[in-house]
């Protein structure tokens, strides 16, 4: 049974999801043009609920054997310990980091678990190019399943509520494949 801390933390996750909106005041309306729309300003508004609900953002890990993985983007600090979660704005590759990441926190028991959070594939077709999306990670859960002994490792997929030509575009970024 889940503790009330994760409950707690699922709880939070989720309804930080829902509140972000584009376009419509309670829905998440993309316009559909592929590969049309930027991902970061998704993930700031998460990230702003979480830190208004007590999360801490750009937090720091230190693993051993000289590992410097960078921050991760929100994390929760529990009785039990630190709980992270990314929200993937970058290609398949940074996909496998962050998923890496949060296994090797889990393992050096920096961390007692973390969630990835994907667009699916059919959202990250109006996203920047080659975003990582779950379809593309999902076919490695069970590496991950082998490999932890402890700790909890979860994958969240999301999607948009719909789409509207009359949606203004999300701001793409300047580097990598957000130029694209």
């Amino acid at each position: 049974m889940a503790s009330d801390e994760f409950i707690q933390i699922n709880l939070e996750i989720d309804i930080a999801i829902s509140s972000i909106v584009w376009y419509l005041n309670d829905k998440f309306i993309i316009n559909p043009a592929i590969k049309g729309n930027g991902v970061v300003p998704i993930k700031e508004n998460f990230v702003k609920y979480l830190v208004s609900k007590g999360w801490k953002s750009e937090y720091r890990l230190s693993f051993s054997d000289g590992m410097n993985p960078g921050p991760v983007d929100v994390v929760k600090v529990t009785s039990r310990g630190i709980f992270a979660v990314e929200w993937e704005t970058g290609n398949i590759s940074s996909s496998h980091r962050a998923l890496n990441k949060i296994a090797i926190g889990i393992m050096q028991e920096k961390i007692i678990g973390g969630i990835l959070i994907l667009p699916t594939k059919a959202f990250a077709a109006y996203l920047t190019d080659r975003i990582g999306n779950y379809e593309e990670i999902q076919p490695y859960f069970m590496m991950y399943t082998n490999i932890l002994k402890k700790g909890i490792m979860g994958v969240f997929a999301v999607e948009h509520d719909g789409t509207s030509l009359e949606a203004r575009l999300i701001p793409k970024g300047k580097d990598g494949n957000a130029k694209k």
